[in-house]
C-alpha cells in the first residue's frame, strides 16, 4: 500500500564507512526522502472510515477541486453479539439498579440486546453516562427522566464523582472487546474496583481488524487515519507496511502518537489553529502540493 520511493536510490560517498552507528548522512538522506515526499502532488486518498451515505461529503468539494480521487474503507468494524451469545454470559440487566454508558454505540446494542431478548428495563433504573450528548441519545430508548439520569454537568463534576456519590447502586457496566487488550480502557472498573462499588462488565458488541487483503497491490498518495485502532489494523494486515512515499493523515493527539509509535512520518495533522476539522488539514495540504 505505499509506492517505492525513487527519488533517492544510492549515495556513494568518497570516505570510509563511520565505526560508530551514527552515520550523519543517513540523516540528510531521511531529509531528502521527506522532501520528495512533500512535494508530490497528491492523486489519491484513502480515508480509513466508512463511505458517507450520501453522495455529497465533506470530502467531495476537495475532490473536484484538486482532481484527487477519494475513497473511503473501514480498517475497524463493530460486531455486535446476539442475543444467544448474551444470554450465555447469565447476565440479566434487569437485577441491576444503574447502567454505565460511554458511549452512542453501547446503549444502541445495549437495548438492542434487550429487545431480543424481550427484556423491559425497570422504569426507576438510573443510568450514569460520560457526557450530555450520551445521556440525551437515551432518550431514543427510554422515557426521559432526569432524576434517573446522571452526566457531567460542569468541570467540577465528573463520571467518577457521580459513581462514588452514588456508590450503593449495583451497576452494569455494557462495553466493547477490542482486538488488542492494550487500547482497551479500564480506568471505569479500575475505579469501581478500588472503591469497593458493586458492578458487573459485560462485552455487549466487539471492534475488530478489518480484512484489507484486496487492497495489497492497490497505493493511495494519502491514507488518513481517525484512531489509533486504524493504524493497528494497517498493520495487522500489512505487517511489512513501509511508508516511503504515502503521506499520513493523524486526526486528534492519540492518533499521531500512534502513527510515530509506528515509525510513520504524519504529513497532515488535525485538529490545528489553522484547521479545526481534518477536512480543512487536507485542503491546506492540497493547496501546497497539487497544481490548481
Amino acid at each position: 500500500m505505499a509506492r517505492e520511493n525513487k527519488e533517492v536510490k544510492s549515495i556513494l560517498t568518497s570516505q570510509p564507512k563511520p565505526n560508530n552507528s551514527k552515520n550523519p548522512y543517513m540523516a540528510e538522506v531521511s531529509k531528502i526522502i521527506e522532501i520528495a515526499r512533500e512535494k508530490r502532488e497528491v492523486k489519491s486518498i484513502l480515508i480509513s472510515q466508512p463511505k458517507p451515505n450520501n453522495s455529497k461529503n465533506p470530502y467531495t468539494d476537495l475532490a473536484e477541486k484538486y482532481n484527487v480521487k477519494i475513497d473511503f474503507r473501514k480498517f475497524i468494524q463493530i460486531e455486535g453479539i446476539t442475543g444467544k451469545e448474551f444470554r450465555k454470559t447469565r447476565v440479566n440487566p434487569i437485577e441491576y439498579s444503574a447502567v454505565i454508558f460511554t458511549s452512542k454505540m453501547a446503549i444502541e446494542h445495549f437495548f438492542r440486546i434487550c429487545g431480543e431478548l424481550r427484556i423491559t428495563m425497570p422504569q426507576d433504573t438510573k443510568y450514569f453516562c460520560s457526557s450530555e450528548v450520551i445521556a440525551l441519545y437515551l432518550q431514543n430508548f427510554i422515557e426521559y427522566r432526569k432524576r434517573k439520569v446522571f452526566f457531567k454537568k460542569d468541570s467540577k463534576t465528573d463520571l467518577f464523582a457521580l459513581l462514588e456519590k452514588h456508590k450503593g447502586e449495583k451497576y452494569l457496566y455494557p462495553c466493547a472487546s477490542y482486538p488488542f487488550e492494550d487500547v482497551r480502557k479500564n480506568d471505569i472498573p479500575n475505579f469501581l474496583k478500588e472503591k469497593g462499588i458493586d458492578f458487573t462488565e459485560s462485552t455487549i458488541y466487539r471492534i475488530v481488524c478489518s480484512d484489507l487483503s484486496d487492497l495489497e497491490d492497490i497505493f493511495y498518495d494519502m491514507i488518513v487515519f481517525f484512531t489509533p485502532l486504524g493504524i493497528r489494523s494497517l498493520f495487522k494486515n500489512f505487517p511489512d507496511f513501509k511508508q516511503n512515499n504515502t503521506r499520513i493523515a493523524a486526526f486528534g493527539p492519540v492518533t499521531l502518537k500512534a502513527i510515530l509509535d509506528h515509525n510513520l512520518i504524519p504529513d497532515v495533522k488535525a485538529p490545528s489553529p489553522e484547521a479545526k476539522s481534518m477536512k480543512d488539514a487536507i485542503g491546506l495540504y492540497l493547496k501546497e502540493v497539487n497544481p490548481q
